[in-house]
């Protein structure tokens, strides 16, 4: 029942979002997220953390990305913090936290799932109540990249110290 509940919803946020992701299929990663519009913040924090290779490299990675709205939500002044030169390890940090090898897809996912991340640490997956990674909400789940998929969540979130 919670799986049919989270495929419902997921086709119906995936067909909501196709504008904003139409032709993903023929695109990396990277470039899926600069042409939805609404990682303009994650892009740069990619850019920053050095990593815009890595993700635009062979994958296959499964990425739970952020929205601008995300990172818009933490304290003030952190996303500042982050990008500076000097924080660079730290941001690299909770980016490689948002990124797990291999192609994880909506149907892959299953109540308490544990995934390890590019960062080493674990993340969890939920379903009830609509699928979430460590409780951020997945809001738009399935947009496939030419190296991987990008599944969209609503809020950044931080490794374990």
């Amino acid at each position: 029942m919670i799986r049919r509940t989270f495929l419902a919803l997921t086709a119906s946020v995936a067909l909501m979002s196709a504008p904003a992701f139409a032709g993903s299929h023929d695109k990396d990663i990277v470039d899926t997220a600069i042409g939805a519009g609404t990682f303009t913040t994650l892009v740069t924090a990619i850019e920053a953390a050095g990593l815009v290779e890595t993700l635009k490299g062979a994958g296959p990675f499964t990425v739970f990305a952020p929205t601008d709205a995300a990172f818009a939500a933490l304290p003030a002044g952190t996303v500042e913090d982050l990008l500076k030169p000097e924080n660079k390890e730290k941001l690299i940090a909770i980016l490689t936290y948002h990124v797990v090898p291999g192609a994880v897809m909506s149907t892959d996912l299953t109540e308490g799932m544990m995934a390890t991340t590019v960062n080493g640490a674990q993340v969890t997956i939920t379903l009830e109540g609509g699928a979430k990674v460590n409780g951020a909400v997945i809001s738009a789940a399935d947009i496939v990249a030419t190296n991987g998929v990008i599944h969209v969540i609503d809020s950044v979130i931080l490794p374990p110290m």
